[in-house]
């Protein structure tokens, strides 16, 4: 296989003697992503493949689309091995694009709407993109302005694409990218790029961001093919699959495992809703005669209060599958009662190990393990803090390799030198113990991070933001019990001046004003003399959470405005 060497020293290879064992057992192909998710349309051209807010696409409009697209994208300049940031909502074009730039040989580099400056910025300055893609408004919140800063602070960035702008009134100096995304049967074909070369990127995923701003991680086309057809045979994805996308489609999750591209390369449909709303949810269920989804376990939980609510679950659903925290045995239990589905958990990371109870596992199985890990290529150690790997049913730290697995974050060797082993393997920083079943059991985090709902929040990067703030003298930032997102940031603030108390309020403003993600903000406060410290200097965690989880037990909390 020839090597693929662009002039690009921030992308990592995997070792060829892996890679070579990787192609011989069969794991890897050489097969370009956007050619395995789009295989069946010859077969059946009509059958429809995504519905979304905008419209319906069948498998023909979906490959024209694609076609039409990359054409238009090339003629804006965009090349091979160009990045393209990517910060959309569900919609068509979150389908479209990515597998347009795929066929052109650029990179989407996949960020959730929820990003906002802070992230974002890192981002470029990483990866330095030609062009951004961003809806022109979603949640109140103006993104095209967001991407004109990013421009200024990347001037490579050559054009901004807007999604669900009015059509009489794109914003100046911006592409229409419903417009650029539309269906064209007559676009001019583009060269054939043939199979993939070595190391080739598909897509860039984006780490989750618990020590600070999240890092890239560059998915070759062999491996990341493997990867989705790996986890579509795990959930069982076939022509009659329909996969609902709740959750951000540019979460690793929802997009490949198999999610996304995963019921389309298995000949299935794709549906595109939102989170928001539970109760639309299970209509859109019922309506759409959805099998599959992907949920965190918040959004079980409100999806089993609203069944409870109607006094039925919707009668399609097949298969739930849940991951980004762990789900406790009693909610995995109602779920699988009250949906009227097989429960699958899942455990896995942008980085690559992934992992799934079987759908015909034991109850006891799902209910108390994160599974097994998905290909025989997957190697696993749980390892005490020296490095030695614990006794079996012990717990330690999870550190994975194999053709799943990153060899390192695009442009990060710092991060690299952290988070990998001389022998390649990567240190996950969770804490896991092995089941008698063989399954993974996730116990937690080695850092303090915070888990809202299946996003990581790293407490250090609130506490060094809040640094600044004039009120403060001392802060730390510890993770919450909360009855629907899991956990949420509490925040114990020590005064600079006892006369001037800062509030949750102007917190959350000082964070807003700094550009950080929406859902990092904190939503609660404790004002405090001192902050306790063991050691030498050290924060007691230990003392704060146990603070934070007994005032939140003895309170109701009103919801955060």
């Amino acid at each position: 296989v020839s090597s693929f060497r662009p002039e690009d020293p921030g992308l990592p290879r995997i070792p060829p003697e892996r890679a070579r064992e990787y192609r011989d057992r069969g794991w890897w192909r050489p097969e370009r992503v956007d050619r395995l998710v789009l295989r069946h349309v010859a077969e059946d051209p009509e059958k429809e493949a995504v519905r979304g807010p905008g419209g319906r696409l069948t498998r023909r409009e979906l490959a024209d689309a694609v076609a039409g697209a990359a054409a238009r994208l090339a003629g804006l300049g965009i090349a091979r091995g160009d990045r393209v940031l990517v910060q959309l909502p569900n919609d068509l074009e979150l389908i479209v694009l990515p597998l347009a730039l795929m066929r052109l040989g650029a990179h989407p580099v996949m960020a959730v709407p929820t990003l906002r400056r802070r992230e974002l910025l890192a981002v470029v300055a990483a990866t330095r993109p030609t062009a951004v893609a961003v809806p022109h408004r979603w949640q109140r919140f103006d993104h095209v302005a967001l991407a004109r800063e990013l421009r200024e602070s990347c001037p490579g960035i050559r054009h901004i694409l807007v999604a669900d702008a009015p059509r009489d009134a794109v914003p100046e100096g911006t592409e229409d990218l419903v417009e650029l995304c539309r269906p064209d049967p007559g676009a001019r074909p583009l060269p054939d790029l043939g199979p993939p070369l070595a190391d080739e990127p598909a897509v860039f995923l984006l780490s989750s961001g618990t020590t600070g701003p999240p890092k890239q991680s560059a998915r070759a086309h062999e491996g990341y093919g493997y990867m989705i057809r790996t986890a579509a045979r795990w959930a069982g994805l076939s022509p009659d699959t329909v996969y609902l996308a709740v959750m951000s489609g540019a979460h690793g999750f929802v997009l490949n495992c198999p999610g996304m591209f995963g019921a389309l390369a298995f000949g299935g449909r794709v549906v595109l809703g939102s989170p928001g709303d539970p109760g639309a949810a299970l209509d859109l269920i019922d309506r759409e005669g959805v099998t599959h989804t992907t949920l965190v376990p918040a959004l079980i939980t409100q999806w089993l209060s609203e069944a409870g609510r109607r006094g039925r679950g919707p009668t399609s659903l097949r298969v739930l599958q849940a991951g980004g925290a762990r789900l406790e045995p009693a909610p995995a239990a109602e779920a699988h009662k009250l949906l009227g589905c097989t429960v699958q958990q899942c455990y896995g990371m942008s980085e690559g190990l992934l992992t799934y109870t079987a759908l015909d596992d034991p109850d006891d199985v799902i209910a108390h393990t994160q599974g097994r890990p998905a290909s025989p290529g997957d190697e696993i150690r749980i390892v005490a803090e020296d490095g030695t790997e614990v006794a079996p049913g012990e717990t330690g730290e999870v550190l994975t390799r194999g053709r799943d697995t990153v060899a390192g974050y695009y442009a990060a060797p710092d991060a690299d030198a952290r988070a990998f082993t001389d022998d390649g393997f990567y240190r996950t920083g969770d804490l896991a113990r092995l089941h008698p079943s063989g399954g993974l059991v996730v116990e937690g985090r080695i850092g303090d991070v915070i888990n809202r709902g299946g996003e990581k929040i790293s407490a250090g990067e609130i506490e060094s933001l809040l640094a600044e703030h004039p009120l403060l003298r001392a802060v730390a930032a510890v993770a919450m019990p909360h009855p629907v997102w899991g956990q949420t940031v509490c925040v114990f603030a020590v005064p600079s001046d006892p006369e001037k108390q800062p509030t949750l309020l102007g917190l959350r403003r000082f964070l807003t004003e700094r550009g950080i993600a929406t859902y990092k903000l904190p939503e609660d406060i404790r004002v405090v003399d001192a902050l306790p410290m063991i050691g030498v200097g050290k924060i007691n965690r230990v003392a704060l959470r146990a603070a934070a989880a007994d005032r939140q037990a003895r309170e109701e909390r009103e919801p955060t405005p």
